[in-house]
């Protein structure tokens, strides 16, 4: 009787060091494209907690000051979405390329999100760039 409870308490045991939250990204990379200097920089990267757990942002950190990220309040419940916003400061004009870092207690608990695009100087418009 006592090899049973022991074996029932290690797999109980071992099936909660399994449980985990886990995030699904609709996307890991935004890109802005060619944009006008001082257009709109928010951009969202929603995500899905697919893991066994609620999901918890601790933190998330830009790789330069021209990039503000904004992660949710609470715990996203098992299955629910969540958003992480982005604010790049559009009157820097020329190619981004910035790193936003997610941490949290999912199973990857750093997680790195991309943005990418370009900045078209005043006057200059994205047709006049493509030649159309």
């Amino acid at each position: 009787m006592k090899k049973i409870l022991m074996i029932a308490l290690v797999s109980v045991i071992g099936f909660a060091a399994n449980a985990q939250a886990k995030f699904e990204f609709k996307t890991e990379t935004i890109d802005y494209g060619e944009i006008s200097k001082g257009s709109d920089g928010v951009r969202s990267f929603e995500f899905t907690n697919v893991g066994d757990e609620p999901l918890v942002i601790t933190d998330v950190k830009s790789s330069c000051g021209c990039t503000v990220p904004e992660k949710p309040d609470g715990p996203i419940a098992v299955g629910e979405t969540g958003v992480i916003k982005v604010k790049y400061d559009t009157k820097r004009v020329g190619p981004i390329r910035k790193t936003i870092t997610v941490y949290s207690n999912a199973d990857e608990p750093v997680k790195a999100l991309k943005i990418k695009g370009t900045i078209l100087a005043e006057g200059q418009s994205v047709l006049e760039k493509t030649g159309e």
